[in-house]
């Protein structure tokens, strides 16, 4: 692990997740603080808890999203993705297209409220493709790659692990198990995903165990950093609990808190 930084040393660092379309929190959320960490899942492409609002409403309307949310929430995901697939056979030009043009527009605005420096990685349902347009100067995008922030090393791994949902980044246990690996021993491990423990994975609203990394959890287990930061499940049973050494914490939703989560060393 790093070393520890003098006492007198004083960092403040602020992290967020599921940004999902809140640009106007997100302008604020660097004030007072060293830096801004990201998380990830920075596309709103439906709200679970307004369904007016997101990429499929606005090409499909409100009551066809209240629709494909009851056949996911009911866990009928064959029949959401035919029901899906019925919708975008009457759109104009190929899925990909329309769902990249809205998706421009979201970063577009995204990007632009990051402050500086903000340092981020990709959420499952974020196109890791586009970034590079987007990401100015003052913000660095890691993804199985460490950097230093006041004394301390902060390790990142994006994306999330593949689910019957299908949502753009999820990527084989084998390929998220290798980006840990990569980034070794830290003081601070930034993940989209949380580490595979029930109470962490499961959300109450949803009334779902998400997907949670075993070898993120094995990876804490074994380097044993100061904290394991995430996000991805948006109401946990547990936002916080101690494994062994290491703090986990889920930094909230930050699309409904619009606040983000303090880190002060």
């Amino acid at each position: 692990m790093a070393s520890t930084p003098p006492r007198s040393s004083r960092h403040r660092v602020h992290v967020v997740s599921d940004v999902h379309g809140n640009a106007r929190d997100l302008a604020r959320a660097g004030e007072g603080a060293d830096a801004l960490i990201c998380l990830g899942d920075l596309v709103l492409f439906l709200d679970y808890a307004d369904h007016s609002r997101g990429i499929f409403p606005d090409l499909f309307g409100e009551a066809n999203a209240d629709r494909i949310v009851e056949l996911r929430t009911a866990r009928r995901f064959e029949e959401a993705r035919a029901f899906g697939a019925e919708l975008w056979g009457g759109i104009e030009g190929d899925r990909f297209t329309a769902i990249e043009k809205a998706v421009r527009k979201q970063y577009a605005e995204l990007f632009a409220a990051f402050p500086t420096p903000t340092y981020a990685t990709y959420g499952n349902v974020d196109m890791p493709q586009l970034w590079p347009e987007y990401a100015g100067p003052g913000v660095t995008v890691l993804d199985a790659q460490r950097v230093e922030i006041g004394g301390w090393t902060f390790g990142f791994v994006g994306g999330g692990l593949r689910t019957p949902m299908r949502t753009p980044y999820e990527i084989s246990d084998e390929e998220y198990a290798a980006k840990i690996e990569a980034v070794g021993e830290v003081d601070v491990l930034c993940t989209h995903i949380p580490p595979e423990v029930p109470e962490l994975v499961y959300d109450t609203v949803a009334r779902r165990f998400e997907r949670g990394s075993r070898a993120l959890l094995d990876a804490i287990r074994r380097t044993r950093p100061r904290y394991s930061l995430f996000g991805h499940v948006h109401q946990p049973l547990a936002r916080r609990m101690r494994i062994g050494a290491t703090e986990c914490v889920n930094v909230g939703h930050f699309a409904g808190s619009g606040r983000p989560w303090v880190l002060q060393w």
